[in-house]
C-alpha cells in the first residue's frame, strides 16, 4: 500500500488526491489530506466572494473526492510551523508527501506609509468577510468615507463590489454576522479601483467587470479621456485590429460606461470609480492613520509598459486595500526560492541541493507561482502525481507508520477528521437558522473547534 500525505485541502490538494486515486499503475493508494484549518476547501471556502455562488458550488465536487473511502481528511494539523509536524517527520510517516500550500502572502506595494492603520491587503479583507479564523480586519475599517483599491484584477473587483454592495443583498450568503453588520453600517461612499497601466492590461474578466455595473446601489464612473491614453483602447474600435477577446470585451464595457456617464446620484448611493495610468508612490497620513494615496501619473512607453510623466495626483481614502498579486511564503523545513516565491522542483519533485528529494513533491501555486484559474490545478496536479508514481517502486521500499494519525495524536496534535467537519457544517446551518438565514460561517478558532467536537455552547 502506498501511503501519501497531501498538505493542503484547497483545489490543488484535492485534485492531487483525486489524481492519485485515478492512476492505475499503483492500485492500492491511501491518501491523508492535511490542513492547518479544521475546515476543507482552502480558497474556495475562504477566498471566493460570498455572492459568487457558482464558484462556491465547486465545494460540491471537492467534497465528492474527499468523501472517497481511500482518502482521510486531517484538519487542524499544521505543517512546518510551531506546534505542528515537520516535513522530516512527515517523510517518516508516509511514503510520499505532496505540498499544496498555495501562495498565502500578498505582494506589497513597497511604498512609504503602507503599514499605516487603515491599510490592508485585499487578502486580509477577503478573509474578514469570508470568516477566516485568522482574519485581522475588523468592521471599524468601514468607518472610512472613501476607499482605494490598488490593482485591476478579479480580486480588486471582488473587494470593490463587496464595499459597494448593500448589506441586504448579502443576507442570503454565508457572511458572518459581525461582518454583515459592519457592511450594513458602512460609511464608504466612494471606491476607487486604480491600476498603474491602461485598461487593456487590466486582469479582470469581463464577467467580473460587468457585475460592477449590475450593483443596484452603486454608480460606475469611468473617464473616457483616461481610457483614450491606452493605444489599444482606440484600436479596439477597429474590429479588424487583433486583440485578445477578453481585452476587446473589457474595453467595450468600459467604452459603454464612459459614453453613458451616470446621472447624479443621491448621497446614500455609492460610486465606484475605475482609474488607470496611476502608480502608487506613498500613502498619506493624518492623525496616525491612512488618509489617502499619492499616485504618479503614468503613460504608455511604447514598449508595452508605462513611464512616469512627472505629474502626481492624490486620492483621499481612509481605507486602502492592495490587490497586486499573491506570493508564496517559505515553509520551514522545505527549500524555497525567494525570487519566484516557489519551492524548487523538477516536474513536481522537490529539489534539495540541486537534486530531487525522494518522496517530496509540490503542486499548485507553491509549485508554479500564482498563475492560472482553479481548473489549472488539475493538469499541474497530474504532472506531479505522474512523477510520484514513477518513483513509487523506490518509495514503497521504505517502512512507514501503519497509523500516522495515532503518531500525530501522540505528538499532542488534535486532528479534526471528516466527521468533525460535518459537525462544523451542522453548527453553521444551525447558526444560520437562528438568524433566519442559510448556513452562516463560524468565524473564530474556538467556535470551529467546539463545533468539530459537537459542543454547541
Amino acid at each position: 500500500m502506498l501511503r501519501v500525505a497531501v498538505v493542503g485541502s484547497g483545489p490543488s490538494g484535492v485534485y492531487t488526491a483525486q489524481a492519485l486515486l485515478e492512476q492505475s499503475r499503483v492500485p492500492d493508494v491511501r491518501v491523508h489530506v492535511l490542513d492547518r484549518l479544521p475546515t476543507p476547501y482552502g480558497l474556495v471556502r475562504y477566498g471566493v466572494a460570498p455572492d459568487h455562488e457558482k464558484i462556491k458550488s465547486l465545494q460540491g465536487s471537492l467534497r465528492s473526492v474527499l468523501e472517497d473511502d481511500r482518502i482521510t481528511f486531517v484538519g487542524h494539523v499544521g505543517v512546518g510551523g510551531p506546534g505542528g509536524v515537520s516535513p522530516d517527520r512527515l517523510k517518516e510517516l508516509y511514503h510520499a508527501v505532496v505540498y499544496c500550500v498555495g501562495a498565502a502572502a500578498d505582494r506589497p506595494l513597497g511604498v512609504p506609509g503602507e503599514e499605516l492603520p487603515g491599510s490592508f491587503s485585499a487578502t486580509e479583507f477577503v478573509s474578514w468577510y469570508s470568516a477566516h479564523p485568522d482574519a485581522a480586519v475588523d468592521g471599524s475599517a468601514l468607518r472610512a468615507r472613501s476607499a482605494v483599491v490598488v490593482g485591476v484584477g478579479n480580486v480588486a473587483v471582488d473587494v470593490a463590489r463587496i464595499l459597494a454592495r448593500g448589506a441586504a443583498e448579502l443576507r442570503g450568503t454565508d457572511v458572518p454576522p459581525a461582518a454583515l453588520d459592519a457592511l450594513e453600517a458602512s460609511r464608504v461612499r466612494e471606491v476607487h479601483v486604480v491600476g498603474r497601466r491602461g485598461p487593456s492590461q487590466a486582469r479582470f474578466t469581463t464577467k467580473e467587470l460587468r457585475e460592477l455595473g449590475a450593483l443596484p446601489g452603486a454608480r460606475i464612473v469611468v473617464d473616457g479621456a483616461e481610457l483614450a491614453r491606452d493605444p489599444a483602447y482606440a484600436a479596439a474600435g477597429d474590429r479588424g485590429t487583433p486583440l485578445p477577446a477578453v481585452v476587446r470585451r473589457n474595453l467595450d464595457v468600459l467604452r459603454g460606461w464612459a459614453a453613458d456617464p451616470p446621472p447624479s446620484a443621491p448621497d446614500r448611493e455609492r460610486r465606484v470609480r475605475l482609474r488607470f495610468f496611476l502608480r502608487p508612490v506613498a500613502l498619506l497620513e493624518r492623525d496616525g492613520r491612512a488618509a489617502g494615496v499619492r499616485f504618479a501619473r503614468t503613460a504608455p512607453d511604447g514598449a508595452g509598459g508605462v513611464q512616469d510623466t512627472g505629474a502626481y495626483e492624490d486620492i483621499e481614502a481612509q481605507l486602502v486595500l492592495r490587490a497586486v498579486g499573491y506570493r508564496g511564503t517559505p515553509l520551514p523545513g522545505l527549500p524555497f526560492d525567494p525570487v519566484s516565491g516557489t519551492v524548487p522542483h523538477l516536474a513536481g519533485r522537490v529539489v534539495r541541493d540541486g537534486k530531487a528529494s525522494p518522496g517530496e513533491y509540490v503542486a499548485g501555486w507553491i509549485k508554479r507561482g500564482p498563475t492560472g484559474v482553479i481548473g489549472s490545478n488539475r493538469s499541474c496536479a497530474k504532472e506531479t502525481v505522474a512523477s510520484l508514481i514513477d518513483d513509487a517502486p523506490l518509495l514503497l521500499g521504505r517502512e512507514v507508520s501503519a497509523d500516522p494519525l495515532e503518531v500525530l495524536r501522540d505528538q499532542g496534535l488534535l486532528p479534526v477528521e471528516w466527521d468533525g467537519w460535518l459537525s462544523i457544517e451542522r453548527a453553521e446551518s444551525e447558526l444560520g437558522r437562528s438568524l433566519g438565514r442559510g448556513p452562516v460561517k463560524i468565524p473564530d478558532w474556538s467556535g470551529l473547534l467546539d463545533a468539530a467536537r459537537g459542543d454547541s455552547r
